[in-house]
């Protein structure tokens, strides 16, 4: 039987392609509703589009407060180019709009990565999120408008093969020789690759498919993405994350508690503050902690195993940031 007090935490949802978030804020709402439990709110932490798949963050109830949280969290992607052909959308739902016979050598696209890391200058793609002038970009795409998205400027953290058998082989064999399969042998062919899978850690606002196309022309070709997998979104990895399979068994009275990861989860890169009962109930009232000995900065406070607020601590003195309305009651 479900609780009567509405489930704050975070269920980690790995979206399947062709889910987009919203419908997948719905499919938990739905397995909520069918399962019993209280009405609660749900969002979720940072779109995934719906060609893309992996790592999508549901926050639950008090939970929700820290989704503005995850959309400034820097995330991790796993990415196939295609070379040869860009499409409009700069992935496989497009028109194709631009054809190349060039094929890219192991090594120049090894070579090319890093001047794609660190901070770069990027123009988001035409079917984006991105606002020009009050109105979403794919909106104007998808109308026949002429998009044109300002440059901005997200950091790359990093940018690498993905599989370290290839690493391997680029650290050896083929950048001892320029792409060339055989170290041994100067004629041998260059080895040109149709595609290529990368991983990237990236930060908030960095669009994969805009990426993509820009090392595909940076290697003289042209190119889209193929496959899209998020493995990590801030502090939530891929092993964490639950198929809809799994999810649907919450409406069939499977306990949430199994699934559902705590509040504090979403936090785990922030230092506490423990509380005592008396300061705890200061905090919910919103007043000011003072003459506290920690260095400055944000820390999560909380009551025992309790959440009560984030709190900005400056000078001695923290002050509430967001506080959460959870009961006192260790799980």
């Amino acid at each position: 039987m479900a609780d009567s007090v509405p489930p704050s935490g975070w269920l980690i949802l790995d979206k399947p392609r062709g889910l987009g978030s919203t419908q997948a804020v719905g499919a938990v709402k739905r397995v909520l509703r069918t399962g019993g439990h209280p009405k609660t709110k749900v969002g979720h932490g940072g779109t995934l589009d719906p060609l893309a798949e992996g790592v999508l963050p549901i926050a639950l109830g008090e939970a929700t407060k820290l989704a503005g949280r995850m959309l400034d969290a820097s995330k991790i992607y796993e990415f196939t180019i295609q070379f040869g052909e860009e499409t409009d959308t700069l992935d496989t739902e497009g028109e194709v709009i631009a054809r190349s016979d060039r094929r890219p050598p192991m090594a120049a696209i090894a070579a090319v990565l890093e001047h794609f890391t660190g901070e770069i200058e990027q123009v988001p793609p035409a079917y984006s999120a991105v606002k020009i002038d009050g109105k979403r970009a794919y909106d104007r795409a998808r109308a026949g408008e002429a998009v044109e998205t300002k440059p901005r400027h997200v950091t790359i953290h990093s940018l690498r093969f993905s599989g370290e058998r290839l690493d391997d082989q680029l650290d050896s064999a083929f950048a001892a020789t320029s792409g060339r399969p055989d170290p041994y042998d100067p004629g041998a062919p260059l080895e040109l690759s149709d595609t290529v899978t990368l991983t990237a850690h990236v930060s908030k606002g960095t669009y994969i498919r805009s990426l993509a196309r820009d090392i595909a022309r940076a290697l003289g070709t042209l190119g889209h993405v193929t496959y899209l997998r998020r493995t990590k979104a801030g502090p939530f990895l891929e092993n964490q994350a639950i198929s809809l399979d799994k999810l649907e068994q919450i409406a069939r009275g499977a306990p949430l508690e199994d699934l559902l990861l705590p509040l504090e989860a979403g936090l785990d890169d922030i230092p506490a503050l423990i509380l005592d009962s008396d300061s705890a109930q200061a905090v919910r009232q919103g007043r000011v902690l003072s003459e506290l000995p920690q260095t400055d900065g944000l820390y999560f406070a909380k009551l025992g195993n309790v959440p009560v607020a984030l709190m900005e601590l400056n000078g001695g003195t923290a002050k509430v940031v967001r506080g959460f309305n959870l009961p006192d009651v260790a799980e």
